[in-house]
């Protein structure tokens, strides 16, 4: 019996992990994709407008 109480921990494991994979995959694309798309392409560009700014400001001082 003690083979499988060494067994089952990683068992458990294993079958959440690809549990959390299957998720994963399912959820990109679809539906969602232009809208997920665009809210990172919106926080690139404030990260890249914030970051022109920044250097213009420190390079006048």
């Amino acid at each position: 019996m003690d083979y499988v109480s060494a067994l089952v921990p990683p068992v458990v494991m294993a079958v959440f992990f690809v549990g959390l994979i299957v998720t994963i995959v399912k959820s990109q694309g679809g539906d969602r994709k232009g809208k997920e798309d665009a809210a990172v392409d919106a926080a690139l560009a404030r990260a890249e407008a914030t970051r022109q700014t920044g250097g213009v400001h420190e390079a006048g001082a």
